[in-house]
């Protein structure tokens, strides 16, 4: 014996039973009660949201005899149970684009969309669904019709792709009113498929009716389809025992034995775990898509609580210490890999999902934990603040004669061996530590700083002095010199001469200073005109106090430096807010006289940005490059 589907027995006859659909319904409803039925009508939305019910029900709004004042049809007399039904109606036609979709199926329809309907008080309706799969050349013979319809002619427009008419038919969207249909929410599925339970005299339990809400995906017409299916197995009530069996699903249990196996690093169990997916009977596809729901609750328990997700009473506890054993971040890359390879579709493609499955898996199984930069700089800062200790990491005198570590203030191990100011110290060799002490591994000092070998202060807390040239290899004595005299900055050329080529710049000095400010103002948004892309490319090639030259690459941004005195002016007063003092600053061309003895340009790689953001970011913090260094931290974004 042949029944009706429940999707087909329960489709709303009124406007007020469209579920979601309020911004649509009220305002056909409206449109009819007051007389101001538009033309042409465009529907868009997913599929199953009530399109083409919501065109049947304005079909039948404006042929019914016994409507309300409010618009509403009756939904009893016989022209509303036709158009409602899909029987034949001379007044209202469905026809479906997918089959008719030449342009002479479009002519067929403009000839006969001039006839009038049978009564005088009637619309003629053309329910026209799929409608994005007609051709150009149809759209064009339906242009004239739809500027200038006929008297009482109605055209609605049913589709899933709106898009496609916008790159097809542009001109069809102003000859139409557009209605975008939304996704029906899972509580609004959940109280529609309840209400059709108790129609039909069968209990079910909530659990089972939200399984099936979320398998639906927003769509009505899917939820009532997939619950006709699971009816086809009880006999009286509905389980979500039965849901899971009847549609494939897995149970959250099983999701949170694999988080298990994930907090807990088991690499080899995350192939036994598959396997005994594959042993119980699930579908891949269908396991995949219920781990992203689970990842997501997940997430939402991380960020607002266990009462944000909508998860089981007696499994709460166990989402919780869940949730607890990831850190948002850890969560969040899983779930973005997850996205990844369903945006992709290799799963349903591949040959064999099991392997792409269990390499997903294992890279979960082998994440390194995400740590929060305030905890990396304090332990950094703990270990960094042990090595400045009077007594050293050890325990050990910072100024032992037979080590040769730099103490607190800088001055060299044995007594009598630093020399004048700015001259570097001369300490022999440290020696090695004893095997039962042993000493912490120090930072790799600055380019240009002494190092131990030097008597230099292996901290990295002291600023290098600057290096002197070496044609004047013997320091002055203090006889010859000033107590308070300064040693006049090196020249230019000197300068450049001993500039750092990785791009890290010193500690000290006129041309650190310079290149540090540079570094600044080349952010985004600091200097107006879009000069910050330009200038993190420049390099100062020379500075001393007044003066400041800056080397670009011949381009655009040199070119309006060079002939725009208002943009040139806003880099030099940045640069100049930045070093707290007035500047001078000149542009030249990087060419073969600013590049000398340096490497050529490097192409600019997204490696080699994440390298020189790395190391801007270690330059000035001493706790980041230790950590850095030691842990072999790398850039991610």
């Amino acid at each position: 014996m042949s029944r009706a589907a429940l999707a087909r027995l329960y489709r709303p006859k009124r406007f007020s039973e469209l579920t979601t659909q309020e911004h649509v319904s009220e305002t056909l409803r409206s449109a009819v009660s007051n007389q101001r039925v538009a033309h042409a009508y465009l529907f868009s939305g997913p599929r199953g949201v009530g399109k083409t019910t919501a065109a049947r029900v304005l079909a039948m709004a404006l042929n019914c005899p016994n409507r309300g004042a409010d618009g509403e049809p009756c939904g009893e007399c016989e022209s509303c149970d036709r158009i409602w039904a899909g029987r034949t109606s001379l007044d209202v036609i469905e026809i479906d684009a997918a089959s008719n979709r030449g342009v002479d199926d479009a002519r067929d329809l403009r000839e006969r969309a001039m006839y009038a309907p049978t009564d005088d008080k009637r619309f003629k309706v053309y329910i026209v669904d799929e409608a994005h799969m007609l051709t150009r050349e149809a759209w064009n013979a339906l242009l004239k019709v739809l500027e200038e319809p006929p008297p009482r002619v109605v055209f609605i427009f049913a589709t899933t792709e709106p898009q496609k008419i916008q790159q097809s038919a542009a001109p069809i969207l102003s000859r139409t009113q557009r209605f975008d249909f939304r996704r029906i929410g899972v509580n609004d599925i959940v109280l529609r498929l309840g209400q059709v339970l108790r129609s039909e005299g069968i209990n079910a339990e909530d659990d089972a009716l939200l399984r099936i809400a979320r398998r639906a995906e927003g769509g009505m017409r899917d939820a009532l389809s997939l619950l006709d299916q699971v009816l086809s197995l009880t006999d009286r009530s509905v389980t979500a025992e039965d849901v899971r069996r009847v549609l494939g699903l897995a149970g959250e249990e099983l999701y949170l034995d694999l988080f298990d196996i994930i907090a807990e690093h088991r690499h080899a169990d995350v192939l036994r775990f598959v396997q005994r997916v594959l042993d119980e009977g699930y579908d891949l596809a269908e396991f995949y898509r219920g781990m992203a729901d689970a990842l997501r609750a997940l997430l939402l328990v991380r960020l607002e609580g266990i009462g944000a997700a909508e998860i089981r009473e007696d499994l709460r506890d166990r989402y919780q210490a869940a949730a607890d054993a990831f850190s948002t971040g850890d969560v969040l890359r899983m779930l973005t890999q997850v996205a990844e390879m369903d945006t992709e579709g290799r799963l349903r493609k591949a040959a064999n999902p099991r392997l792409l499955l269990e390499a997903l898996l294992l890279r979960f199984a082998h994440m390194e934990r995400s740590i929060e930069l305030e905890a990396l700089f304090r332990a950094a800062g703990g270990a960094l603040a042990d090595d400045r200790s009077p007594h050293g990491p050890s325990g050990r005198s910072g100024a032992s004669g037979s080590s040769g570590r730099s103490g607190p203030s800088g001055s060299s191990g044995p007594a009598g061996s630093s020399g004048p100011s700015g001259a570097p110290p001369r300490s022999p060799a440290p020696s090695s530590p004893p095997p039962t002490q042993p000493r912490r591994p120090e930072p790799p000092a600055p380019r240009g700083a002494p190092g131990p070998a030097a008597g230099g202060n292996t901290s990295g807390f002291r600023t290098p002095e600057p290096s002197r040239p070496a044609r004047n290899p013997e320091p002055p004595r203090d006889a010859e010199r000033p107590r308070n005299a300064q040693t006049p900055p090196p020249a230019r050329d000197e300068r450049r001469a001993t500039a750092p080529e990785s791009g890290i710049p010193p500690a000290t000095g006129a041309l650190a200073e310079a290149r540090r400010a540079l570094q600044a103002i080349a952010q985004p948004g600091v200097v107006p005109g879009g000069f910050g892309i330009f200038l993190k490319l420049a390099e100062v090639v020379s500075a001393d106090d007044d003066n400041i030259v800056i080397a670009m690459s011949p381009g655009p941004g040199l070119e309006r430096l060079s002939t725009e005195p208002v943009s040139r002016e806003a880099v030099r007063a940045a640069l100049a807010n930045e070093l707290g003092r007035a500047v001078m600053v000149e542009f030249r061309a990087a060419g073969a006289a600013a590049t000398a003895g340096r490497e050529p340009p490097q192409r600019l790689t997204p490696e080699k940005v994440k390298t020189d953001q790395l190391s801007r970011l270690t330059a000035n913090e001493p706790g980041l490059k230790r950590a850095v260094d030691e842990w072999k931290l790398e850039l991610m974004d």
